[in-house]
């Protein structure tokens, strides 16, 4: 984990003999006088990403109608010469020194993959759903058993594209796609349509797995491919747990239980996501708590506004603390779990 230097840093370097007496005030005066490339390194990184998220919306779920009456052949040879286009540019820039508009590339050619087997399919009479169902928006929209060579495909080429672009956002189109496949392997299992209540269910468990499977990786790798396993994981398993129906008090107690725990995940691994998602769940069921016992009353904004400073003040304590709090936090545990847990290299 990097922080910026201070002068304590630059008089303890002159103690230690690294800097020469004098060497420490000219180097800092030197570094006041660098202009700041944070916020428009930030600005960068949006841009980038948020170009990535309009090539990936625009050419996958936001696709018009319009393009599936352009033909079965034409759909599959524009899906493959942009995916070329697209794997060939990422490359170029990896090979550049710019890994992440490269990498970002890379992670939208993957995410055309899904369309390529869509027209290969029709196009060869292989696919399986009749066009009353078969349209290829609806393969972001409904669970459908028809969908899984588009989802084996896609986390098959997102494997290849990691070998030659180890980018973790390509991950996460590759969890999209395990996400859709745990749906509808389940539903070709059981031969039935899945009613929203199983889906929540479906969505849980996954959502639990890839969060296992993103912590058994975080830590082991160079680069931080954890990170949007656990944004993946921790959306589909917070979003399953947060629409199910409970219409008992335990069981809505329950709930908030499970979101302190994700809390408390956050900072036993020093990863503000849970925090954010277990945040939003305990605030959840204060409101309702609220909403129960004040409700009709001059008090219910003020006991909102005390639970939303509440919020703060504990994202606030745990900036501050992060460290000790950790600290603490794994030395009550055993050795055995330690082992497995990642390393605080951030």
């Amino acid at each position: 984990m990097t922080r910026k230097l201070d002068a304590h840093d630059l008089a303890r370097a002159v103690t230690a003999g690294v800097l020469q007496p004098g060497q420490d005030q000219a180097l800092l005066a030197f570094l006041r006088q660098q202009p700041d490339s944070r916020a428009s390194f930030q600005l960068a990184h949006i841009a980038y990403y948020f170009g990535a998220l309009l090539i990936m919306g625009a050419l996958g779920w936001l696709l018009t109608e319009a393009w599936m009456r352009i033909g079965d052949v034409a759909l599959l040879t524009i899906a493959l010469i942009y995916m070329s286009l697209f794997t060939a540019c990422a490359i170029s820039l990896w090979n550049r020194g710019q890994p992440i508009p490269g990498g970002l590339l890379g992670a939208v050619a993957v995410s055309l993959t899904p369309l390529a087997v869509f027209a290969f399919e029709r196009l060869t009479g292989l696919w399986p759903l009749d066009d009353g169902q078969g349209d290829y928006h609806n393969y972001y929209l409904y669970v459908q058993g028809g969908w899984l060579a588009m989802e084996a495909a896609t986390v098959i080429v997102g494997l290849l594209m990691l070998r030659l672009l180890p980018f973790p956002f390509i991950v996460m189109p590759m969890a999209v796609a395990l996400w859709f496949m745990s749906m509808d392997l389940t539903e070709l299992a059981f031969g039935s349509a899945f009613d929203w209540e199983q889906r929540r269910w479906v969505s849980l468990w996954f959502g639990l797995a890839l969060i296992l499977t993103s912590l058994w990786v975080d830590g082991r790798t160079q680069q931080d491919f954890a990170f949007w396993g656990y944004l993946a994981g921790l959306a589909a398993f917070w979003g399953g747990l947060s629409l199910m129906d409970s219409h008992s008090e335990l069981g809505k107690a329950l709930y908030c239980a499970i979101n302190l725990g994700l809390m408390g995940l956050a900072v036993l691994l020093r990863r503000p996501l849970f925090m954010v998602f277990g945040a939003l769940g305990v605030a959840g069921y204060l409101g309702y708590l609220a909403y129960e016992v004040f409700e009709d009353s001059l008090l219910f904004p003020i006991i909102l506004t005390l639970i939303g400073l509440g919020v703060i003040g504990l994202g606030q304590a745990y900036q501050k603390r992060r460290d000790v709090l950790t600290a603490r936090l794994r030395a009550q545990l055993p050795e055995s779990l330690l082992a497995f847990l990642p390393a605080l290299g951030r």
